[in-house]
């Protein structure tokens, strides 16, 4: 499943990142030994300590066992939906993360959250029928109807809250703009531009687009 996501993001943006992700999948006790502060279901790790970038994903295996009994290409539904969120949102930081070192370029954690919110609406968009009503339930549902992790410390719950609300906003516009009109090719032309801005560029985007 994280491999299929890999191929399907890559393919999206038109990137190529020339690294498996499942190389790089840790379990339970690999997570321990890197002594993780909270054990979310979907964790990315990154050691900077070297000269190289040390990587690993976590993505819980109930999670993944789930998606493979219920199979997201199938359909998105209640069994499997939050899941599936976990796994794009992983593979979605682990793929923006590898390409933007692989250009030599820095990232923040910002813009990994930002990146993967938009990841998980077109993504699931995609998946559906793509439509105006489709895409209006879908913001409801990744926006606005769910709740912070109650373990998030007050930086942390700040940088979501900005991820969130920055990419509701686009994904509003985008909605108006290109999913009303039927105009997918359109809007992934710019989806691909937007995944190359910078932080900063993005944001402006965002404000100057809503």
């Amino acid at each position: 499943m994280l491999a299929r996501l890999q191929r399907g993001l890559e393919a999206l943006y038109r990137i190529d990142t020339n690294v498996r992700v499942d190389d790089f999948v840790i379990d339970d006790d690999a997570r321990r030994q890197l002594g993780a502060k909270r054990a979310p279901r979907e964790q990315l790790f990154i050691d900077e300590s070297t000269d190289e970038i040390g990587i690993g994903l976590f993505v819980d295996s109930s999670s993944l066992k789930n998606l493979e009994q219920n199979d997201p290409t199938d359909g998105l539904h209640p069994g499997n939906m939050q899941d599936f969120l976990f796994a794009v949102e992983g593979v979605s930081h682990f793929v923006y993360l590898v390409w933007r070192a692989g250009a030599d370029r820095q990232v923040s954690a910002l813009e990994l959250e930002l990146q993967a919110e938009v990841d998980k609406y077109v993504t699931c968009l995609l998946s559906g029928k793509g439509d105006a009503s489709h895409s209006d339930r879908l913001r409801k549902r990744l926006f606005r109807d769910f709740d912070y992790e109650p373990d998030l410390d007050p930086e942390e719950r700040d940088r979501y809250k900005v991820a969130n609300s920055n990419a509701d906003a686009y994904s509003r516009s985008l909605e108006k703009r290109f999913v009303r009109q039927r105009r997918t090719c359109d809007m992934l032309g710019e989806l691909r531009r937007f995944y190359r801005m910078s932080l900063a560029a993005k944001l402006d985007f965002i404000r100057s687009a809503a």
